[in-house]
């Protein structure tokens, strides 16, 4: 039998590579053969039916992630998302939780201390993180907005002791000025338009670019409009955004904390630093998808 590539057939079909490497991936090619993550194909092969819509969306990563979600699939790309992003977002944030505690409370719903001294902060948090990637896939296609921005931070900070604090704002903007990296932000009078603006601004193109979305990510971060948890708020709406736009997401861990942070602070000067250690996060990613033999381009 003759086989050829996706690029072939894809210009025999006249359709998309990705039409070929979607419909190849769910079985629907009769004779189609993956070697080496790249797929071939009978060259007589014939051209399958456009699936139903909620086939179709099976084949997307946040289809695959709004449908595991429901299902409360185990061991898929839902729940590994679930534990690397909880995991490494609160870990560079000074979280003392182990990455099998993290897991240990995201799949049992309890804790393994071994004797030693834990934050109930970090626990609480944990699990207010996983509740925070239900809403970014829930709202995934909704446009960016204040209510949603305010709702994740009260959802991240929900029975903190910092919700205990009478000056410390959950789901709300911050009340004293704060720092970054010992730089300045957006005073708590600026905060309200600041974020207005930004979000407008933003939301002026129905589509966004990869770097659309991290210069978003960095003016979000410059204004810094909470007390705490800027960074994970940050981070859970920048992949939120990439889902949105069908751009592949990624995870800043332990390894590339120190350059995401450094990006951040040259972003003004030199954007590649901080672009660069993104795309660096989302080739890491793309292993994760092609684990689940979930496609992208």
């Amino acid at each position: 039998m003759e086989y050829i590539s996706i690029a072939k057939i894809a210009q025999k079909w006249k359709v998309s590579k990705h039409f070929v490497r979607n419909y190849a991936s769910l079985g629907q090619i009769d004779g189609a053969i993956l070697k080496d993550k790249a797929w071939f194909i009978p060259a007589d092969a014939e051209k399958p039916e456009r699936l139903n819509k909620v086939s179709k969306q099976l084949v997307t990563l946040l289809g695959k992630l709004q449908t595991e979600k429901e299902s409360k699939v185990k061991g898929g790309i839902y729940h590994k998302i679930q534990i690397e992003l909880t995991y490494n977002s609160n870990h560079i944030e000074g979280s003392k939780l182990t990455y099998d505690q993290t897991r240990y409370i995201y799949e049992t719903n309890t804790i393994g201390i071994d004797s030693k001294v834990v934050n109930v902060d970090d626990i609480v948090e944990t699990v207010n993180h996983f509740k925070a990637i239900d809403t970014i896939i829930e709202q995934a296609k909704q446009p960016l907005n204040e209510k949603l921005i305010k709702f994740l931070h009260q959802t991240l900070k929900n029975g903190t002791s910092d919700s205990r604090k009478e000056w410390f704002a959950v789901g709300n903007y911050k009340k004293l000025p704060n720092e970054v990296g010992g730089r300045s932000t957006a005073s708590p009078e600026e905060v309200p338009s600041k974020i207005k603006k930004l979000i407008a601004n933003y939301n002026e193109a129905q589509t966004k670019t990869f770097e659309e979305i991290i210069e978003f990510h960095y003016k979000f971060e410059a204004i810094h409009p909470f007390q705490d948890g800027n960074g994970r708020v940050g981070r859970l709406l920048l992949f939120k955004e990439l889902l949105r736009n069908n751009i592949v997401p990624f995870i800043i861990d332990e390894e590339l904390k120190v350059f995401y942070y450094q990006g951040l602070a040259e972003w003004e000067n030199e954007r590649d630093y901080l672009l660069d250690t993104c795309l660096t996060a989302q080739d890491k990613f793309k292993k994760y998808l092609d684990y689940f033999r979930i496609s992208f381009e």
